[in-house]
């Protein structure tokens, strides 16, 4: 029988060894530093031209308002888009500067429409010193940062002379209760009966110092009062119905007055404003400017 050859080798090529990992050396170190950081910066510039060249305002599938599908008022935590990174899409956004970034598109502001002016009321108590009023409604309520609603009634000083069956008033109002000129023409829209079409007459007074209080006036139909100025003239309209259907003349028009009497008066819708005037005369029609032409009421 041969002798057996010995199996010399073959482990070696079947499970060859490999050399034992080396640690590196604290010199070495360095070294394997300065190879991997130029690789670093590479890999960082190419990341910084890719998102360079991305449309401003991009943003990755499923994020962003139009795919939350929601548009919320006020601040809402809840109103949130998945991220990364995370954003915002409620009406607080803006001063917070959380928003998504297609918020202005998917959000737009919407302001607030109101209707025209509905007319004025009648006074609302007649034979007294009462005010009348006149509302509008909203057509769109404000949405995502819109501008918010107007007033949405306005009131304004008045005097009716009959009740609401039709009897006169039996009382004298004194001082002469006056408001702006507008007011006469918002009156002749309500029907002036056929007599009294050209009944009508126009006197002149000097004021008389004026309150601080005219002046001190937030509401729209009280604005004429800050153009009252001592020492200026100002015309005045008594025309019906503010008349006395005996006398034909205005409550408070002073012409039974001496000459320099001083005469009291009141602005309707601002108690605090009232003041003094002289009676300068009576003319057929008024000629003052708009802001110094007045009617009794």
């Amino acid at each position: 029988m041969g002798s057996l050859r010995p199996n010399t080798g073959r482990a070696d090529r079947v499970c060859p060894r490999w050399p034992p990992v080396q640690s590196l050396s604290p010199e070495m170190a360095p070294r394997g530093a300065a190879r991997i950081l130029p690789l670093v910066f590479a890999l960082a510039a190419v990341a910084l031209v890719s998102w360079a060249r991305e449309p401003r305002g991009a943003l990755w599938p499923g994020q962003g308002c139009a795919a939350l599908g929601r548009c919320c008022p006020g601040r809402d935590p809840t109103c949130a888009a998945p991220g990364p990174p995370r954003c915002f899409c409620d009406q607080a956004c803006g001063a917070v500067r959380d928003c998504c970034a297609d918020y202005a598109r998917a959000c737009p502001a919407v302001s607030c429409v109101v209707a025209e002016w509905s007319a004025w009321s009648r006074c609302v108590k007649p034979c007294q010193i009462s005010y009348r009023v006149r509302q509008r409604h909203v057509l769109q309520e404000p949405r995502n940062g819109g501008a918010l609603c107007p007033p949405l009634e306005e009131r304004a000083g008045c005097v009716e002379y009959r009740s609401r069956q039709g009897v006169e008033c039996q009382q004298s109002l004194i001082p002469a209760l006056i408001t702006t000129g507008s007011y006469g023409k918002e009156r002749k829209k309500r029907g002036v009966p056929k007599e009294q079409e050209l009944v009508g007459y126009c006197v002149q007074f000097r004021l008389g110092p004026i309150p601080g209080s005219c002046r001190q006036v937030r509401a729209p139909h009280a604005q004429w009062t800050r153009y009252l100025t001592q020492g200026h003239m100002v015309c005045v309209r008594c025309e019906w119905p503010a008349q006395d259907t005996r006398s034909q003349r205005c409550y408070g028009d002073g012409g039974g007055a001496g000459g320099n009497q001083l005469l009291l008066w009141q602005a309707a819708g601002h108690p605090r404003c009232r003041g003094t005037w002289e009676r300068l005369g009576q003319l057929q029609d008024c000629s003052c400017p708009e802001v110094h032409s007045l009617v009794f009421i």
